[in-house]
């Protein structure tokens, strides 16, 4: 997107007696190409820039547009549509409407709009939901477009002309947004780093440009402060003209905490003038990082009360800790294993503030794979290890091999299936590092009898691909993503199948679409949903794993549903639970629990919200250095430096590595070689398998032998 279509800054000085949002329509194409371009790709609505008491009060619209759900079925489903005075709402047909029975609300006003006018689609990120719409002609399309653009600015300035006491009688989730969309609209804001100031010359420019507004008399201000050890350290500077004092004055004294920028900041209302401003001041910056490398939302789960609460059961995870605080793994036998593993990571996720808005507001709807993003959104792990994670409850599997009922053997393996996205519910605020091309990962667990490696195989299009092995079970994967952002959430659809042999008897399941809420400010919260279709390839024993689309804080959030059944598809278990909680096997309250996840370390929220496993997975034992490929992720030195709180290190690193990527890419172009991963191959049906030389290599002749390419 060029310079002009970016969103322009909400200035308080502005006043347009029309809503100045359509740029995308006023330019001129210089040849048809670039017009083809445009019309196939999404255009991102503007919001509204000023304040005006002179919008006209839209026409309401009303009629059928399609609707894409994501669960129970896929696909696109008609539905009827009313537009009035900024809202949105839409029942399965006009009677059901006019009689209340509403499948859905969208406040226009409050949501990221975004349009493509070459397959006639509209969508609108409400950061709870995404709704994909789409009109079945052009004329239709271009209707609901300019009345939703009109509808969406008039709400938007009823939203800031109203008084701030009825906001405030709204939801907390409505009030978030409000308070936001009525701070933006009135002020000029600057948020602050929490940390002491380290670019003089930013924080000598910013206190310049406050001082010379408040110093016009045209302007007054409030900031949120706090001190360490005694010194006055500013969070965030608010100003706004005089003119708008009075809804300025209410929207401050109010107990509310208003969030600027990504931050909940409480407010004090101040009269001090320049004297008072401290020098420790810092803009925000931006970094640089390749996003992993997006499907719909649907509003209408369904309203049975939850079960989960009404079983218990007596599966516990059970831990000893040395002087040290390093854990120790009890094992089924009561023997200790052989490996001491620490308990928590070196250093404690730092907070910084970050400008995401900046990079991602001209890439709605679009993949992410190549999205420059700042290193402070990562994790200090990367997908490779995140592959390695989703085998923490492989003892399902060993289960599963030693069970001879094959349809309580897929009980199990739906159970493992479900148990892989566990560790997400307390991860929705970081991502993991991309893998360089090359890069390896290998995780030996004696204590859980398997062995586990992973290469990058692919960087354009990324694909990660692993391979687990037991004496009971043999489960290989290679995992694309497709990730697009909406506005106010990002939508990550998994491509591939993954594998599993038990015994000679192979089992295959597809993955779900994840969606991550609340992108740009608020708790990020992460929901998954979808089926999870797992099947045994010769003996037509199926089961369905429905994950149900519900809303975070619901009383049916993250539940589960399935049944495994037979050829005929009589239905012979069924399941139900929670992905983040337990798995239950029959009918409540008689029900057994087959899985429960385990339990969360301690101040787990300050370690990235690392369950025990993950934190294991980094670690880089002393004995353990001279038998692995220097292709190791545990080597990459920008991940390790996050892992241990140095942020502008782990920047600079992950820039050097990723010139050197580039480096080597353009020296493959130019002598038209490409790359061929050293662990894995080709199938016939176009997955990666493993080629079975991992393991022998690292004992014969050992890495340290062998030529392998510098990465890092």
């Amino acid at each position: 997107m060029s310079t002009e279509d970016q969103i322009a800054p909400l200035s308080p000085k502005t006043s347009p007696a029309t809503p100045t949002i359509t740029p995308f329509t006023q330019r001129k194409e210089s040849n048809s190409s670039s017009e083809d371009n445009r019309q196939d790709s999404w255009e991102l609505v503007e919001d509204l820039q000023g304040l005006t008491e002179n919008i006209q009060k839209p026409e309401k619209l009303e009629g059928l547009l399609l609707k894409k759900r994501k669960w129970p079925m896929k696909g696109w489903h008609k539905r009827y549509f009313l537009l009035e005075r900024g809202i949105l709402t839409y029942a399965k047909t006009g009677t059901d409407l006019k009689k209340g029975r509403l499948r859905g609300r969208i406040d226009v006003g409050l949501s990221v709009m975004a349009m493509k006018k070459k397959s006639m689609c509209i969508d609108l990120d409400t950061e709870d939901s995404i709704y994909h719409l789409k009109a079945k002609t052009r004329d239709l399309f271009e209707q609901w477009v300019t009345q939703l653009r009109h509808h969406r600015t008039f709400r938007q300035n009823e939203i800031t002309m109203e008084p701030p006491e009825l906001l405030l009688q709204s939801d907390p989730t409505t009030n978030r947004r409000v308070f936001t969309l009525l701070i933006q609209s009135h002020c000029i804001t600057h948020t602050l780093s929490h940390s002491l100031p380290d670019s003089p010359t930013d924080a000598s420019r910013m206190q310049e440009e406050f001082c010379r507004l408040a110093g016009t008399g045209e302007y007054e201000y409030t900031h949120a402060c706090y001190t360490v050890s005694g010194i006055f350290i500013l969070k965030s500077i608010c100003y706004w003209p005089k003119s708008t004092k009075p809804i300025m004055t209410q929207i401050f004294s109010t107990d509310q905490e208003v969030l600027v920028g990504s931050r909940p900041l409480r407010q004090q209302v101040s009269s001090e003038s320049r004297g008072s401003i401290p020098e420790s001041l810092s803009e925000f910056f931006d970094a640089k990082e390749y996003l992993l490398s997006g499907s719909s939302s649907e509003n209408e789960a369904s309203d049975d009360d939850s079960y989960v609460s009404d079983v218990s059961d007596s599966t516990s995870v059970e831990f000893c800790r040395n002087e040290n605080g390093v854990a120790k793994e009890i094992l089924s036998n009561g023997n200790n294993c052989a490996v001491m593993r620490r308990d928590r990571l070196p250093s404690t996720r730092m907070n910084e503030s970050v400008n995401l808005w900046s990079i991602l507001r001209s890439n709605i709807g679009k993949d992410l794979s190549k999205v420059a993003m700042p290193v402070q959104l990562n994790e200090p792990l990367n997908t490779l290890q995140r592959l390695c994670e989703e085998v923490e409850y492989c003892h399902l599997l060993d289960t599963a091999a030693n069970t001879h009922d094959p349809h309580m053997r897929m009980v199990y393996i739906a159970a493992f299936a479900v148990s892989a996205y566990a560790c997400s519910f307390t991860r929705a605020g970081g991502k993991p590092f991309n893998p360089i091309l090359g890069e390896t990962y290998e995780c030996l667990r004696q204590d859980k009898g398997f062995r586990f490696i992973a290469e990058q195989v692919s960087h354009h299009p990324p694909v990660s691909a692993c391979h687990c092995e037991s004496k009971n079970y043999t489960f290989w994967q290679d995992v694309r993503w497709k990730n697009k952002f909406w506005g106010k959430s990002m939508e990550i659809v998994p491509m591939g199948v993954t594998h599993l042999e038990l015994f000679g008897d192979r089992y295959e399941w597809s993955k779900v679409t994840s969606c991550i809420h609340n992108i740009l400010s608020g708790q990020r919260w992460i929901e998954h949903y979808g089926e999870i279709h797992a099947k045994q390839a010769f003996n037509f024993i199926y089961v369905c794993i429905c994950v149900c689309l519900s809303r975070s804080g619901a009383l049916n959030a993250n539940e589960v549903e399935g049944m495994v059944t037979d050829s005929n598809g009589r239905v012979i278990h069924s399941l139900f639970g929670k992905w983040n909680e337990a798995l239950y096997l029959g009918k409540p309250p008689s029900a057994t629990c087959i899985w429960r996840a385990n339990p969360m370390p301690e101040d787990h929220e300050q370690y990235y919200g690392f369950t025990q496993f993950a934190i294991e997975l980094n670690e880089l034992e002393e004995g353990l250095k001279a038998l692995l490929p220097l292709t190791d992720t545990r080597f990459r030195p920008d991940q390790r430096l996050l892992e241990e709180g140095d942020i502008a290190g782990a920047e600079e690193q992950k820039e050097r590595i990723e010139v050197l990527q580039r480096e080597r890419r353009r020296v493959l172009q130019e002598n038209n070689m490409t790359h061929s991963p050293r662990f894995f191959k080709r199938a016939e049906d176009d997955s990666w398998v493993s080629n079975g030389t991992y393991w022998d290599l690292r004992k014969d002749p050992g890495f340290s032998k062998l030529e392998i390419p510098v990465l890092w």
